[in-house]
């Protein structure tokens, strides 16, 4: 019975979301318990509000970190609601310094997203003082209560939340390498269907899915890398903290393998409709997808992790055959066998990281293996880094501008209406204005339906458990089911929140007294944010969307330089290639956001959506392109081929340039790249299957780009 049980308890245990819950319930438990004992019930309220703005202000640091992190965070709590207390009793100060506050903390994110969460959690803060401010009066005999108790609660949280780093420093970066795998098995999944020989298929559909899924491998990747640099510093890697930057550095690796495209697929299904080949590189990629979910359940579970059976056998089978269609009367044509022979090498060599018993291509120890900081190092690098942002062309100070606005047209708006519990219209208002419309129009929708959903279940309990007795553990497990929802179930996260303010004043007066209120505030607040997103500096995604165009297509040709580099200089996955390779699939990730969000916007701020998806796939098929070149880089023995191959890769990259500054410039996008230089090269680079191999990408590559060309003129025509 007792080992039944163990199973589930670890798995709950091994959920990403269990440390940052069990945090919250000790947290809400403790405030809860402490307010009952002393008999001061009034006081948790501002007690509880306090805990949840210090969790949502909560970065995964180590310890060491997230001390001097706390620290600031508490500091700019206690500033934040020191300057509601001063400015409370005078609306026109108040109006004043409300916009100017919020400007200046959106703005503040521009130095890293350490300080964007700090300045977010602190504006929520700010919002809860005045909540607080408003319901006992900022004339009341003690003005400080309610402030300190809200810095009270935030510092009870940092404590615990303290504590737990210090006695479990590994979990976060496991989990997040968990994800991270995780990411990856759906990325081969999604690459398996690719390689159906069916007919009739819509594969630029699987390519937009493909797109999609590489956005959460890019983000899963980034965040694993910002826990490695804060727990690693300037340390050398040693034990454990060694052997998960090794992982890191195995799932960059096969990222780049999966993402790699070396030739037409449908051209590929066409050739080898008869031929099993293709349903062997599906099945050991699916294979392979399991073996990348496997590991992640090792890593959440703190487990060994089991082997997938059947792969060594199933790259067997793929090796044989693939000789046995070379050994056929009638081969395929020789550049799609030398492109499907480096796509089998390719997925070998998948399984070869996978197995981790002699991975390939990882970063010398040292030096090369370093990675790099994406934080400012000096307090005039983060002065730079907001000073470029302050410019009506950035979209982090439209959104400063425009949440600014919006909030002081709450304020004003509370007063003219005189609304009770009316500072819930600035909270709404805070949460719901996004930085693009689409995000904003979803997180409005949810917001309501999430807000009308706790208030029904508000309604029920206050009907069903009238006692106080009974509301308190809900009390607190609402607000835990608030946190294990809020990132992937946002309106189940709004109703757990409303059904926690309605208990909570429930303890402190009447809680059907706020129902009303929450629910009007709650419309008024996401109409202004509405109105703010339409009418304040509206930042549609298509005014960006050649700028987003141009930086991939930059970063995808200092990606493909340093490629062409190695072909001549041999493999090394030194910090340079790391950040340049990073660079094209983040310019790739943010071209899909963009796309995303322009799909959201009304029809007359975008173009067609068919052509906006067409266009997305064929920016991921150039990225996949390029990929295949990254994973076979090796020396090229001829001094000549490589003098070509060379040749052609500048070339090719001056080619994306081109496109780049165009686009970049709002010009007629060049239709054709110049192929004369790999005219050459495939002239003088004699019979190296490499440099072949190589031009042959090149060409692939340039084709994409000439595609790339034609569907931006088409956009610019509509």
């Amino acid at each position: 019975m007792l080992h039944s049980l163990g199973h589930p308890w670890r798995r709950l245990r091994g959920s990403d979301r269990f440390a940052e819950c069990l945090l919250v319930l000790l947290a809400l438990s403790g405030a809860v318990a402490w307010c009952l004992g002393t008999g001061r019930v009034e006081d948790v309220v501002s007690l509880l509000l306090g805990v949840i703005a210090c969790a949502l202000a909560e970065t995964e640091d180590h310890w060491r970190n997230r001390l001097s992190t706390l620290l600031v965070t508490l500091a700019c709590f206690a500033v934040s609601a020191t300057a509601v207390h001063l400015l409370f009793p005078y609306p026109w100060l108040f109006a004043l310094g409300l916009p100017v506050s919020t400007f200046v903390l959106v703005m503040l994110g521009a130095v890293s997203e350490r300080y964007a969460t700090i300045a977010g959690a602190t504006l929520l803060l700010a919002v809860y003082t005045m909540i607080g401010a408003d319901a006992v009066g900022a004339t009341a005999d003690d003005p400080w209560h309610q402030p300190l108790l809200l810095l009270a609660g935030a510092a009870w949280y940092g404590v615990l939340s303290l504590l737990w780093s210090v006695l479990a420093p590994q979990q976060a970066l496991r989990h997040s390498l968990a994800r991270l795998f995780e990411a990856l098995a759906a990325l081969l999944d999604a690459k398996a269907a690719l390689f159906l020989p069916v007919h009739g298929v819509d594969r630029e559909a699987m390519q937009l899915e493909l797109a999609m899924r590489n956005e959460r491998v890019v983000e899963a990747l980034n965040d694993t890398r910002l826990l490695l640099i804060d727990r690693l510093g300037s340390r050398r890697p040693r034990g454990s903290s060694a052997a998960r930057l090794r992982l890191y550095f195995i799932a960059q690796d096969i990222h780049e393998r999966i993402s790699s495209t070396h030739y037409a697929y449908d051209a590929l299904a066409e050739a080898l409709f008869h031929s099993d080949v293709l349903f062997r590189c599906e099945h050991l990629l699916r294979l392979q997808a399991q073996a990348c979910r496997e590991r992640a359940e090792a890593m959440r579970l703190h487990a060994k992790v089991r082997a997938t059976g059947g792969i060594a056998e199933s790259v067997e089978d793929l090796q044989g055959a693939l000789a046995g269609l070379r050994d056929q009367v009638q081969t395929p044509p020789t550049p799609l066998l030398r492109s499907l022979e480096a796509l089998v090498r390719n997925i070998a060599a998948i399984q070869q990281q996978l197995a981790g018993d002699a991975p390939i291509g990882l970063p010398a120890a040292g030096a090369e293996s370093m990675l790099q900081n994406p934080g400012p190092q000096s307090p005039g690098e983060a002065w730079e880094r907001i000073r470029i942002q302050l410019t009506p062309r950035s979209f982090r100070f439209r959104h400063a501008v425009r949440l600014a606005l919006a909030l002081l047209a709450g304020y004003a708006l509370l007063h003219l209406m005189h609304a009770r519990h009316g500072y819930w219209i600035l909270l709404t208002t805070l949460l719901v204005c996004q930085p693009s419309y689409g995000a904003t129009r979803l997180r409005l929708m949810q917001r309501i339906a999430g807000t009308v959903s706790g208030l029904v279940l508000g309604w029920a309990t206050l009907r069903l458990a009238p006692s106080l007795s009974w509301q308190t553990p809900l009390i607190i497990v609402s607000g835990v089911v608030f946190f294990a929802a809020r990132l992937r179930r946002y309106p189940t996260a709004t109703a757990a929140i409303t059904l926690f303010v309605v208990l909570c004043f429930n303890e402190v007066g009447s809680g059907y007294e706020v129902m009303w209120p929450r629910l009007l505030d709650t419309l008024v607040g996401a109409a202004i944010a509405a109105l703010a997103m339409r009418l304040v500096m509206p930042d549609w995604q298509g005014r960006r969307f050649d700028d987003v165009l141009a930086d991939m297509l930059r970063s995808d040709g200092r990606y493909l330089t340093r490629i062409i580099g190695q072909y001549a200089s041999g493999r090394r996955d030194d910090l340079d290639y790391r950040i340049a390779r990073r660079d094209a699939h983040n310019a790739n990730a943010a071209l899909s956001a963009v796309v995303a969000n322009m799909l959201r916007e009304p029809g007359q701020h975008r173009p067609g959506s068919e052509r906006l998806l067409r266009f997305l796939a064929a920016a991921h098929t150039l990225l996949g392109q390029l990929s295949a070149l990254g994973v076979h880089r090796q020396t090229i023995p001829s001094a000549a081929a490589r003098e070509a191959v060379t040749m052609a890769g500048r070339a090719t990259s001056e080619a994306l340039e081109q496109l780049a500054d165009a686009l970049a410039n709002n010009l007629q996008a060049p239709l054709h790249a110049n192929d004369a230089p790999l005219t050459q090269a495939l002239a003088t680079c004699g019979e190296d299957d490499t440099a072949r191999l190589v031009l042959s990408q090149l060409a692939q590559v340039q084709e994409q780009r000439d595609r790339l060309a034609e569907l931006a003129n088409a956009l610019q025509a509509d």
